[in-house]
Order: C-alpha cells, then structure tokens, then sequence
C-alpha cells in the first residue's frame, strides 16, 4: 500500500477526498455516502482495505 496518504479536501464543492491511492480515491459525498473512485483494480482494492480497516463503519460504493 505505498502512495497512500490521508486528506481531507472539498473538491467539486460536493464531496471530500478521505485517502488517495494511486490513481483511486476515497471520497464521502455531502449525503454521507463514501465511495471508491478511479483507478485500476488492484489500486482500488487497496482502497477497499483500507477502507474496511479504518472506516469499517462505512459501505463504500463505487461509481
């Protein structure tokens, strides 16, 4: 799991960037709702890890 670092952003003014992962992100929308997205598939899998271990409380979706 390198290239991985935690920030909170607005962008778009609709949701925030909670961790990035390479080419994938991890974002909660202004509704509360996370969700995965870009990237190739094994980078987001590393976002669905890292999402179960510190976000366990949240179901990501992905678009």
């Amino acid at each position: 799991m390198k290239n991985r670092w935690t920030v909170a952003f607005p962008l778009d003014g609709e949701l925030e960037v909670l961790a990035v992962f390479g080419g994938s992100r991890v974002v909660r929308l202004r509704s509360g709702r996370m969700e995965i997205r870009g990237g190739e598939a094994s980078e987001r899998a590393e976002a669905r890890e890292w999402t179960s271990l510190f976000c366990h409380e949240a179901l990501p979706g992905s678009r």
